[in-house]
């Protein structure tokens, strides 16, 4: 993205001279061209015979003009080339067109491949892309159960009702999985009766006894969990259908986000409820990729440039714990924070299952990579405090 942004900033700045040197050129040859025409009808007016001086210094002043003028576009045009060529700069600077520096080709290799495939495959059937899911199954041989499949078809059935807006399919589903749903203290049921009973109240004053009775009859389970907050609310917005609710304190009822609101209520805790993820983890590898990709990119050429790049490849030389990690920590933002994170504070790397965080008697937490850097026989002195102890006696803390 910031390479597009900086290619972006130069292209604009090569419309904006072109759009100057339009308008610039356009009003200097409109000038000219009155100048001259100008002096044509006054020459003709003379009639035949020689120019008399004063028209001569006329003359050659209008063609001193226009010269000056001619060599003023084209140092200008020249400048607007060499501006086009900038931009071409910024993209081979900020575009690299070979990624193959920074894969590896082993990693799909195998078995692997087919979890990839899998992966593939359930990102189509979560986005109701069932057909081509389908032809993939076949091509690649996968081997998908039936019923792993049917979640996604349910799911995307429901979706599809509420974008045409229609609530009848969930609100079904929300009743099947009403004990579930409460397990997970879901309020999917609630808000699928709250857009029914706005929707009832939107047709006008005939449908207000209907809401009354539909509130009645839906909103009472419900009623210790949002009677203040939702509730009394809703009730309170009876007073005005009669006169529109649009110039009303509940105008915000008729706002048309709440169907894609409800979209999102119902595909996070049905999701839950299926134990999947909310977000497709194809989408989320591949987020996260393009926003490590530059990163990766700009490190490999520093390496390249210190000469020091065989050392990502190099992987026989790095103990077991280093070999799956990257160069470099890339931070992709809390959006893909899933757990708790310790890194060591004495060799600055993070745990791992064969270098977890261990406490120290005094407290402090450091991992065993660390722990046993630090111990001298049966000592061990904290680098935070002054307080020895036997290393044997630091414990295994899980986060």
């Amino acid at each position: 993205m910031d390479a597009c942004t900086a290619v972006e900033r130069d292209i604009d700045k090569v419309l904006s001279k072109f759009t100057a040197f339009s308008e610039h050129s356009s009003n200097t040859l409109t000038n000219l061209r009155s100048d001259i025409e100008n002096l044509k009808r006054e020459i003709d007016q003379v009639g035949s015979g020689e120019l008399t001086e004063a028209q001569a210094l006329i003359l050659t002043q209008a063609l001193g003009r226009v010269k000056e003028a001619v060599t003023c576009l084209s140092t200008d045009h020249r400048d607007l080339h060499s501006s086009v060529s900038k931009v071409g700069k910024a993209v081979d600077k900020n575009f690299t067109p070979d990624f193959g520096c920074i894969s590896n080709d082993s990693v799909f290799s195998g078995t692997k491949q087919q979890l990839l495939n899998e992966v593939i495959c359930q990102h189509f059937f979560r986005q109701g892309l069932l057909t081509i899911a389908e032809d993939l199954i076949s091509e690649t041989d996968l081997q998908l159960q039936k019923e792993s499949r049917e979640p996604f078809f349910e799911l995307n059935r429901i979706l599809d009702a509420l974008k045409a807006r229609k609530l009848e399919p969930a609100l079904e589903w929300a009743k099947i999985n009403r004990e579930k749903l409460r397990a997970q203290h879901s309020s999917l049921e609630f808000k699928l009766h709250r857009l029914a009973f706005i929707e009832l109240i939107k047709e006008g004053p005939h449908k207000v006894q209907e809401a009354i009775q539909y509130a009645r009859l839906h909103f009472t389970p419900f009623v210790y969990q949002h009677e203040k907050a939702v509730i009394q609310n809703l009730m309170g917005s009876l007073l005005y259908v009669k006169e529109g609710l649009v110039n009303s304190p509940y105008a915000e009822l008729l706002s048309s986000t709440q169907w894609g609101e409800i979209c999102d209520v119902f595909t996070r805790d049905a999701c839950a409820l299926l134990g999947l993820s909310v977000d497709s983890p194809l989408s989320v590898c591949i987020n996260a990729g393009c926003t490590a990709l530059p990163i990766l990119l700009n490190i490999k050429q520093v390496m390249q440039q210190r000469q020091v790049h065989s050392m990502w490849n190099t992987k026989e030389e790095l103990p077991v714990s280093l070999m799956d990690e990257l160069p470099i920590e890339i931070d992709l933002g809390p959006t893909c924070r899933y757990h708790s994170i310790f890194a060591c504070p004495i060799l600055r790397q993070q745990s791992t299952e064969s270098n977890p965080p261990m406490r120290l008697i005094c407290g402090h937490v450091i991992s065993r990579d660390a722990l046993n850097k630090l111990t001298n026989g049966n000592k061990l002195k904290c680098p935070y405090c002054p307080v020895e102890q036997n290393p044997n006696e630091a414990a295994h803390i899980h986060f």
